[in-house]
């Protein structure tokens, strides 16, 4: 019995140590790395209330009787800001909102919003805020680096994800006392800068855990599609790329118009106060995708359901059940990626969770280097 403990004793020693060489050293590998792709997913958080607040009045316009039809509006934007391509429409219920057009720019690599009067074809606003939001989104997921960023970015990823579990582990206290709790979760604030820094990186690190756990899986999701389909597997979802199977263009025949279909929409969701359409493949597709929801995103949509409609007849197309799964478990996964998972309380708290993760790999090594400071 007395050796029995002792080798128990002995491995739970060694897999302690495994655990604090996989928390330390890969850290401090990918570390400047991770700071990166923090701080940049960090600063994407925000990114449509920004965009939103720098349109200013340009959001609103004045109702009339009636407003012009979607393609009008595409004709003038691609006469008034030519080379522009349409990527998305932004229609609102309110009859008072101006139509949002996501526009990219093929030649320069740039996003733009561009703020129209749906009753008068009026360009209000030609607002490149956005742009910058669009370079940190590339920044984060592959540092600018196209395939080679996109996998170091990845394995970095893969070590942060690494490091919130391994750091449960070194936070658990050994003996849950009085003392111990108090330790474990506040942080003494007037206490000399060695103290504070570990209570930085260890306190902090517990509260932030769960968020940045969710955060570096979903990006792992994204990035990997067979993690992908797994995730729809899992939900039941189909795995097949089905939106080439919708129906394509007739040779002949005229789409009818967008937005009263949207109008229409919004009578039967009334909750609902924005839709998104996808407008790239306008002359390709021939069913209208509409994404109906609370608040439209730059990569996700707040609370999205996603109706079609053929484009000549303005009949519903009805889709499958796995492929409608496929739809949400999507949206799920971008929605946790971005902060949108509760709204502006998920934005609060991955936003902070988001500025908690990258100062840890720099508390982090400060321990270390002390330590080691110290030990010489």
């Amino acid at each position: 019995m007395g050796k029995g403990r002792k080798v128990k004793k002995k491995n739970q020693s060694w897999l302690l140590k495994l655990n604090a060489w996989l928390h330390l050293w890969p850290s401090i590998v990918s570390g400047i790395i991770v700071v990166f792709v923090c701080l940049t997913g960090t600063i994407i958080v925000y990114s449509d209330e920004i965009v939103d607040a720098m349109a200013g009045d340009a959001k609103y316009v004045q109702p009339q009787d009636q407003k012009l039809d979607l393609e009008t509006l595409l004709e003038i934007q691609k006469k008034e800001i030519p080379g522009i391509l349409p990527s998305y429409v932004l229609y609102y219920k309110e009859p008072g909102r101006a139509v949002v057009i996501n526009g990219f720019d093929p030649k320069n690599i740039r996003l733009s919003m561009i703020y129209m009067d749906p009753y008068t074809g009026k360009i209000i606003k030609y607002d490149k805020t956005i742009h910058f939001f669009f370079l940190m989104a590339h920044m984060h997921a592959h540092m600018m680096l196209k395939t080679t960023g996109g996998w170091i970015v990845i394995i970095a990823t893969i070590v942060f994800v690494l490091s919130t579990l391994t750091g449960i582990v070194l936070w658990w206290p050994k003996r849950w006392t009085k003392t111990t709790r108090k330790a474990s979760f506040t942080i003494k604030w007037k206490a000399r800068f060695k103290r504070l820094n570990y209570d930085l990186h260890n306190v902090l690190g517990f509260y932030s855990m769960l968020i940045c756990f969710i955060l570096g899986m979903t990006g792992l999701i994204i990035f990997f599609q067979p993690l992908m389909k797994m995730t729809m597997n899992s939900f039941g979802a189909t795995t097949e790329d089905w939106h080439k199977s919708l129906p394509k263009v007739k040779e002949s025949g005229q789409f009818i118009d967008a937005f009263p279909l949207m109008d229409k929409l919004f009578q039967e969701i009334p909750h609902k106060k924005v839709i998104k359409y996808w407008v790239y493949d306008y002359a390709k597709s021939g069913v209208f995708a509409f994404h109906i929801a609370d608040r439209a995103g730059l990569k996700s949509d707040e609370n999205r359901d996603v109706r079609y409609f053929d484009k000549y007849t303005g009949k519903p197309y009805v889709i499958n059940i796995q492929q409608d799964k496929h739809n949400k478990v999507e949206n799920w996964v971008w929605q946790l990626q971005m902060g949108q998972w509760l709204g502006q309380v998920g934005k609060f708290s991955t936003f902070i969770a988001g500025l908690i993760s990258t100062s840890l790999p720099i508390t982090g090594f400060l321990i270390w280097y002390g330590r080691r400071k110290r030990q010489k």
